[in-house]
């Protein structure tokens, strides 16, 4: 495996990883938020994560990265609270609130921060023996 290979795949995952804190983001700016009714309620968003294979070519190594297939809407349930003297309040006094787990979300923050930083540090690795390399030319 080419250290361009390790760039490559390290760099699919921080890319992705950077979509899943964008979307983790999203969700935590909208948590609490009423909405005039629920079709119109923010729901939270999940990437989905798939794996890309590189082809098997003349004398290449195969590799595999992650890439973002899409982003889809969480089917966990809207939150449905009575508050009858809420301007948004249906007839029967509930308003419709975000379905985001703050919890969940904060957990997924910190596991995809992790992932991130693992890929850096892998970079870092490849970087760090490529200098090693081009050192013990020089000796």
């Amino acid at each position: 495996m080419s250290f361009n290979e390790i760039y490559s795949i390290s760099g699919s995952a921080m890319t992705a990883h950077t979509v899943r804190l964008n979307t983790v983001a999203s969700n935590l700016a909208n948590a609490g938020v009423a909405a005039e009714s629920p079709e119109q309620a923010y729901r939270a968003l999940k990437p989905v994560f798939s794996t890309s294979y590189n082809q098997v070519a003349e004398g290449k190594t195969p590799g595999a990265g992650v890439e973002v297939a899409g982003i889809v809407e969480a089917d966990a349930p809207l939150q449905m609270r009575y508050e009858p003297d809420h301007p948004f309040a249906d007839e029967k006094g509930y308003v419709a609130y975000s379905n985001v787990n703050t919890m969940e979300e904060m957990a997924d923050m910190m596991a995809a921060s992790r992932a991130f930083e693992t890929s850096v540090e892998i970079m870092n690795r490849a970087r760090s023996m490529q200098q090693g390399l081009l050192q013990l030319g020089n000796k």
